[in-house]
């Protein structure tokens, strides 16, 4: 109950004070499960995404903000679920590879923080890897105008990435996975 009015207070402002603008809901897959991969430049990030969608999107999100008492509430009953970022984390990876094969929405931001400058920050492996182990797609997120309280909020979905591979997953292939997922996004901040 309490996260549903949350959303729906955080639609309303970003409706009517950001004057949001969502395309390409048609890309999303219709079934099974799938990666949300974003680009990240502010807080809002991850509530613009949230609100986005009717179904519920699963985010992993860094292990420190569960520790402050009101925001780790919010996060929990909003269905994020804790990642350190200090090492390879198994517990947030089980977590991620449980809830996609049980065909959920899992949102990641492959940049790991976000970025002060606006620019695409490299992008770490583990959203490659997850959509490789659980073999769903990544679905591309530009995320553009989120940084401040007023202007325009605009959100473009790109077309599913299957990740490539040949067989045994290897660095090069999630090098190359992260690479053509963040490259869409890339290309879709530029063309919007």
């Amino acid at each position: 109950m309490i996260y549903r009015l949350l959303k729906f207070l955080a639609t309303v402002i970003l409706a009517v004070v950001r004057r949001w603008d969502i395309q390409g809901r048609e890309n999303l897959p219709t079934c099974g499960g799938f990666l949300l991969v974003a680009n990240h430049v502010s807080y809002w990030d991850p509530v613009v995404v949230i609100c986005a969608f009717k179904r519920k999107v699963y985010y992993m999100a860094k292990s420190e903000l569960f520790k402050i008492p009101i925001i780790g509430y919010v996060l929990r009953i909003s269905g994020a679920f804790p990642v350190r970022r200090d090492k390879s984390d198994r517990r947030a990876i089980r977590t991620a590879l449980k809830l996609l094969k049980e065909g959920e929405m899992v949102g990641v931001f492959p940049e790991g923080t976000r970025s002060h400058t606006g620019d695409l920050l490299r992008p770490h492996l583990g959203a490659a890897m997850l959509a490789g182990k659980a073999n769903v797609p990544m679905v591309p997120v530009a995320l553009i105008g989120t940084r401040g309280v007023f202007g325009r909020v605009r959100m473009v979905i790109g077309t599913p990435i299957i990740t490539e591979g040949s067989g045994k997953i290897t660095k090069e292939d999630l090098k190359k996975n992260s690479d053509l997922v963040m490259g869409q996004i890339a290309s879709m901040i530029k063309n919007y």
